[in-house]
């Protein structure tokens, strides 16, 4: 079986089987509107969301975090399934979860030059 990554909001991974703690705040980082979403991984948390544009009453934008939260342990589960490591990553333009194989996003990778580098072994 292969390990769960989560892809936090500055283009971090943090383990997704170290992950103590999924909490929601009622503003995001900036602002007294809107929402934020981190985990606690060996007790310092990641932002994973920082949306400022969701308006609605306080209930209604912690339901809403509620929702992305519990939509982001079916995103674990579902990828703890999978043989291969995966990477699960918010999607803010869709606004849901998506999880891709770790294979599929790392491809080849040019060097500075744009030349793609030799393979090892």
């Amino acid at each position: 079986m292969g390990e769960v990554w989560i892809r936090t909001l500055g283009n971090g991974l943090v383990r997704a089987d170290r992950v103590t703690e999924i909490s929601s705040t009622r503003g995001s980082l900036h602002e007294d509107q809107g929402y934020s979403l981190k985990v606690i991984v060996d007790g310092k948390g990641h932002v994973l969301i920082d949306d400022a544009d969701l308006q609605g009453s306080l209930g209604d934008r912690l339901e809403y975090a509620r929702h992305v939260e519990d939509a982001l342990l079916l995103a674990m589960d579902e990828a703890r399934e999978n043989d291969a490591s995966v990477v699960v990553s918010f999607e803010p333009e869709r606004q849901r979860w998506s999880a891709a194989p770790v294979a599929v996003l790392t491809g080849r990778i040019p060097d500075l030059a744009g030349r793609v580098p030799e393979a090892v072994g």
